[in-house]
């Protein structure tokens, strides 16, 4: 015959059965949630990741050749700015580098020499000094460290690139040529895929020589120049 202290625990141990099992089911289901929850936030925080880090490149150069024409202006060390004028050619070995030739042709003046001059007239050994022509044929090394797009004034979206220029070659000027280094940057803005406007800052740093006014030094000739670029084949 059962007692009735040891009914009172039998029914005391089913209820706190019953209360373990309603535990169980309303917390499992719960946490199972809670974890698909996670998992599609934790998939869309990746994707949103991966799509803000890469931009998908539209306009592709690479094997692509690339002609040139450019104007600016030239301002010397010695000599005051002046117009200048010239053309490039660059091919593309890969999306990042390319390998640029180019012309660039100014006149070096002497204004504020020639104002000097003639403000101080009894002075002995001061020559007037004459305008000359000045050459650059330059290669350089084109890096583009960035590529991107940007809304022009709430309209159309255009592709750019962002580059590095580092390299050499010869100035001529006045029956001198001389060797020279070269770095700059620039950048190019792409209207079509076979059309880009362009601008580039390049400093020149040579020796200059210049017998009449007894100067030898070396000097560091920067040009800023913009123009339009076409490239070849037309569609990328």
């Amino acid at each position: 015959m059962i007692s009735g202290g040891a009914l009172t625990h039998r029914h005391a141990s089913h209820l706190l059965a019953l209360l373990l099992c309603a535990v169980v089911l309303v917390f499992v289901p719960a946490r199972a949630s809670a974890q698909c929850v996670d998992e599609a936030l934790k998939q869309q925080l990746i994707g949103e990741r991966a799509y803000r880090g890469v931009v998908p490149r539209l306009i592709k150069k690479s094997l692509r050749h690339e002609l040139s024409a450019v104007g600016g202006w030239f301002a010397g060390d010695l000599s005051d700015g002046a117009p200048a004028w010239g053309g490039a050619y660059t091919f593309h070995f890969t999306e990042d580098l390319g390998l640029e030739a180019s012309y660039l042709h100014s006149r070096e003046h002497f204004e504020l020499l020639d104002a000097l001059i003639q403000r101080q007239q009894g002075i002995v050994g001061i020559t007037k000094a004459p305008d000359t022509a000045i050459n650059f044929f330059m290669g350089h090394l084109v890096w583009s460290m960035a590529y991107g797009k940007v809304r022009w004034m709430g309209g159309g979206i255009s592709r750019y690139d962002f580059y590095l220029s580092l390299g050499g070659g010869a100035i001529t000027e006045a029956g001198d040529l001389g060797l020279t280094g070269s770095g700059g940057f620039g950048m190019k803005f792409y209207l079509t895929e076979w059309l880009a406007l362009r601008w580039d800052v390049r400093d020149a740093v040579h020796q200059q020589k210049r017998a009449a006014l007894g100067v030898e030094k070396i000097v560091n000739d920067i040009t800023a120049t913009a123009g339009l670029s076409l490239f070849i084949p037309f569609h990328s």
